[in-house]
């Protein structure tokens, strides 16, 4: 099981190729692939055209979905960053806070390409699914 983030879907969805999208290409029908409440808002609000957002919307509505945010992990996420800004490390995006928080207490590896969860990877022990 792993959980993706929006910007491997973003860049799969617009036909990038890198390493994270190879990777969710040919995990995609054999291994569990997650998806979270907020990913899925900020991956489906990208799309113009109505006819790709219902495609990418049937095609994200098969995974496992995730609510990634109650009032326990708000106060986790809220700790997570804190701890990161007293490294010196300010997260960019409370999003992206959020989902590795999740992740890290769920112990789930997260796909990603967006580096604001580097920090999360070496200081923290969010999983990166792509190595």
């Amino acid at each position: 099981m792993i959980l993706v983030d929006s910007s491997v879907w973003i860049d799969y969805f617009k036909g990038t190729t890198n390493k994270q999208t190879d990777y969710l290409h040919s995990t995609l029908g054999s291994e569990e692939i997650g998806i979270g409440d907020l990913i899925l808002t900020e991956v489906l609000q990208g799309f113009r055209l109505d006819k790709d957002f219902k495609q990418a919307r049937s095609l994200l509505s098969g995974l496992t979905s995730y609510d990634l945010l109650g009032t326990e992990m708000a106060h986790i996420s809220a700790n997570n960053f804190r701890q990161l800004r007293k490294r010196g490390i300010t997260v960019r995006k409370t999003a992206d806070v959020i989902i590795a928080s999740y992740c890290i207490q769920k112990n789930i590896p997260l796909l990603f390409t967006d580096k604001d969860f580097k920090p999360f990877v070496k200081h923290m022990g969010l999983i990166d699914a792509s190595i």
